[in-house]
């Protein structure tokens, strides 16, 4: 457009001299039309002075119309309705040069802003869509790398080897029936988990007993009961609580579950840039529907065992952060019910502990029945044994049940023991080159015996011989009972009334004084004065005796010491003894009987006030209640009244 008014200027100057004025002004319009018509186009020049009311101006013969046309047309103003003379025309012309010249101008600038916006527009296109291009290609590659699917591949490969499944896992009981030992306990479970109406159980026993895998098991026959609450996928989720720990700001929690708020590390990271925080499920809610079995419940922390407590209560579990904003409506609605109403968590508690039930959280105590697993007999322990040959499909020699239950009373023990034997066997035979079948012999027992620095449980073993000054007492510690060998020499004084009794320093206090309460009892019962002789009180193994329960035991060794009477070596007593002579209660009787059962002990003398405490279907052992010693010595020496004062 520049470039057609600067010729347009010279096309006037070089005709100025060859034309009339008014031929020069009519080529000078014609040129103008021309330009308009270039800037505007033809159909669009033709349309815009229909609009302004010039189109019969601009097609008129005469040149102060078409002038007229022309005002109308650059300037956009209909109101032009003068028809300016031949004179004016010159000055007209000039200004409506100007005025395309300005438009020409405006137009050019237009173009280059829309070229640079253009390009502008495509190069943001062009980003955008890159960026696009790659969020959909991290989409689908996700955030692995070549680095970190090198680590997967070694993982899976590692994955893909397997050793041979250990003993445990081979010989863990598949039903009640292979539970050997834990009769009672197991009805007593049964009883109260498949029922209509399950209870919270704690189980106390020693470790090693069957406690884990009777709880699992129960479990599995409540789901085939018709009105058992628990449906057929009820999970059985196993904690133990040694191992079991958490924050006390709530940032973890994994029994109960715990708030990851936006400023601490482990929220998801769209949620802690828009401030929301993330709660995280429990134990508690992966139990729901089914049993939540803590094992050692009682090494619990004591402020984490009193929320487990109000989520029994409630059935729930509530979760509380500060960063929470109920109306902020970037929450996503399963973070919002959560806070809202808790998650649920409607499970059984079955708890296992090796500690004593006062240990226990009374609160705890109180909201679950309680079931006592036995300690193993020998005979128990043997049968284990031959249960799991029998599965390990391997023969062995008569004597090795009997070998094991020598050393221990864990049925997880001795099955360890017998896998160490069966796999010095197989390592025998393979030296040997043989093909033959497997056979545990005694000398594998005891070389793994050997090897492991095993010593044997019972220490002290009940004969059918006779003793003087020498009887069982019984002890419990835990949930083990013990028998306790006391034996007693008595010689005559120097000097008559100048004799002392020595009893161990370390059996404690309350022992000491049973030495002084036998003492009088046996002044009472056959006038001997005590003082008239020096008496030697030993407890075989200096063990502790913590409480008054080997009175009577004691009593009866230093009366056989001094009266030179034997005592039989398979009896067994228990109990406090009174100045009076009487027997009183003790406790752990329970315990005692199956301690003295172990040792081989046929007959037990316990207080009368016990008799509640003997199991209804004790086999092999005697019980005798008594409440006086003269009813313990009428029995052991029923011909020798010399005993007894006349």
């Amino acid at each position: 457009m520049k470039v057609f008014l600067a010729r347009f200027k010279g096309t006037k100057d070089q005709v100025s001299g060859k034309f009339s004025e008014e031929d020069q002004l009519k080529r000078q319009v014609t040129a103008l039309y021309g330009l308009l018509s270039s800037i505007y186009g033809s159909d669009k020049l033709v349309l815009r002075a229909g609009k302004l009311e010039a189109l019969q101006l601009m097609r008129s013969e005469r040149i102060e119309e078409r002038v007229l046309a022309l005002q109308k047309l650059v300037f956009e103003d209909p109101t032009y309705d003068t028809l300016p003379t031949v004179a004016e025309i010159p000055a007209i012309l000039e200004s409506i040069q100007e005025e395309i010249a300005d438009t020409i101008a405006r137009r050019t600038v237009e173009e280059e802003l829309e070229k640079k916006i253009g390009e502008k527009m495509i190069q943001r296109h062009e980003d955008y869509y890159r960026e696009i291009k790659m969020q959909v290609i991290k989409e689908n590659a996700g955030p692995e790398n070549a680095q970190t699917l090198k680590r997967l591949a070694i993982l899976e490969k590692l994955d893909s080897k397997h050793l041979a499944a250990s003993a445990m896992e081979v010989l863990r009981p598949a039903s009640f029936a292979e539970v050997i030992g834990q009769e009672r306990a197991v009805k007593a479970l049964l009883a109260k988990l498949a029922s209509p109406f399950p209870q919270h159980i704690i189980l106390y026993g020693p470790p090693g007993v069957g406690k884990t895998t009777a709880a699992r098991l129960a479990l599995e026959v409540a789901k085939g009961i018709k009105q058992s609450p628990f449906a057929k996928d009820a999970p059985f989720v196993e904690v133990d609580g040694t191992t079991l720990r958490w924050d006390p700001r709530e940032v973890t929690n994994p029994l109960l579950g715990s708030v990851h708020d936006p400023i601490y590390q482990g929220a998801r990271r769209d949620l802690a840039e828009t401030g929301i925080p993330e709660p995280k499920l429990g134990l508690v809610t992966d139990a729901h529907g089914g049993v939540l079995f803590i094992d050692e419940v009682g090494e619990l922390d004591p402020a984490l065992q009193n929320k487990l407590l109000k989520v029994l209560e409630d059935k729930r579990v509530f979760f509380d952060s500060a960063y929470y904003d109920p109306n902020d409506g970037n929450v996503p609605q399963y973070i919002k019910k959560i806070f809202e109403e808790g998650a649920p968590a409607d499970f059984i508690l079955i708890g296992a502990t090796t500690r004593e039930p006062e240990e226990i959280n009374p609160a705890l105590r109180s909201r679950c029945a309680e079931i006592f697993f036995e300690p193993l007999t020998p005979a128990a322990v043997q049968n284990i044994i031959k249960q799991a040959a029998g599965k390990l499909k391997v023969a062995m020699d008569d004597q090795v049940p009997e070998i094991i239950s020598e050393y221990t009373i864990e049925g997880r023990k001795a099955i360890n023991i017998l896998a160490d034997a069966y796999g010095l066997a197989s390592y025998r035979q393979q030296q040997a080159g043989g093909d033959e079948s497997i056979l545990i012999t005694v000398q594998d027992v005891y070389e793994v015996i050997q090897t492991s620095r095993l010593t044997p449980y019972v220490l002290c073993k009940a004969s059918d011989d006779s003793e003087v000054g020498k009887i069982f007492g019984l002890g419990v510690a835990g949930y083990l009972g013990s028998v306790i060998e006391i034996e007693t020499v008595a010689f005559p004084a120097r000097s008559p009334g100048q004799g002392n009794i020595r009893f161990n320093d370390t059996a404690g206090s309350m022992a000491k004084d049973s030495v002084f309460n036998a003492a009088s009892v046996i002044r009472k019962i056959t006038g001997e004065d005590i003082s008239n002789y020096d008496v030697h009180v030993n407890v075989v193994g200096g063990g502790r005796i913590d409480g008054p329960s080997a009175g009577v035991a004691i009593m009866l060794a230093m009366l056989s010491a001094i009266k030179n009477q034997p005592l039989p070596q398979n009896i067994a007593v228990t109990g406090e003894i009174s100045i009076q002579g009487k027997v009183r209660a003790v406790g752990g009787v329970f315990e005692k009987i199956y301690g003295a059962k172990q040792a081989g002990i046929k007959k037990i003398f316990i207080p009368a006030e016990n008799i509640k405490d003997v199991p209804v279907d004790l086999k092999g052992i005697e019980i005798i209640p008594v409440q006086t010693v003269e009813e313990i010595l009428r029995r052991i020496w029923p011909q020798n009244r010399s005993c007894l004062a006349s």
